[in-house]
This record gives C-alpha cells, structure tokens and sequence, in this order.
C-alpha cells in the first residue's frame, strides 16, 4: 500500500495581498480559504498580520452580570448628563463673554480689569 503524498502550495506574495485586500473589504477568513483552496483561515490570518493594513478582525463578545449592565446603563445615562451640563455651561460663558465684550465696547472700559472698581475714578477708600 502506498501512501499518496500532498503536494505542498507555496503562494506568491501577489496573491497573498490579492486575498487580503479581499478579506480587508469585508470577505471572511473562512469563505476565502475555500473560495481558493488554501488550507485554513489560519493561513489567511498569518498573511493578514503580514500585509493586512487594519489587521485581523476579531469578534468583541461582551459577558455581563445583570448587575452589570444595569450599571453600564447607569454610567452611559450619567455621561450623557454630564456631557449635556458640560455643553450649557460653555454656551452660557459664551454668552457671558459676549455680553462682557459688548458692555466693554458701549462703555468704552475694559470691564475685565475694572471689575469691582467704582466707575467714578476713584480708588474705594475713604479719607479721614
């Protein structure tokens, strides 16, 4: 009984790229592997680490208690506010500035530096 020897595929470097321009436009590593015969995703896996661009893609699976994404849930709700306060707050000194600059401009004084100080010209002390 004799023993049918595999032949050994030896790929050009082309036709690597050629596979994983395919797999980076969205093929899969499996369906490729048949599509042309190379042995298994594997292969395609070490050519992707080798000339891919983007690397290897990768299904994230994310396993939380109930627990946990109730307090996931809590976080996102909590950013959100946060990040609508954070926005308000910058409009509002927007707004402020630009009034400033306005009333600045109208009473002719920098109302930056006058702050506090009576607009008469004099310094606030009284003399004895």
């Amino acid at each position: 009984m004799t023993m049918k020897k595999e032949p050994i595929k030896r790929y050009s470097q082309a036709f690597k790229q050629q596979v994983v321009r395919e797999y980076e436009a969205g093929a899969s590593a499996t369906s490729l592997a048949q599509q042309y015969g190379i042995g298994t995703h594997t292969t395609i896996k070490n050519w992707v680490k080798k000339y891919g661009c983007s690397g290897f893609r990768t299904e994230k699976v994310v396993i939380q208690t109930v627990a946990d994404q109730v307090e996931v849930k809590a976080m996102k709700a909590r950013i959100a506010a946060l990040e609508s306060a954070l926005a308000e707050s910058v409009l509002e000194n927007r707004m402020l500035e630009a009034t400033l600059a306005v009333a600045s401009a109208e009473l002719k004084l920098d109302l930056k530096k006058n702050f506090g100080n009576p607009l008469s010209g004099t310094s606030g002390r009284s003399s004895k």
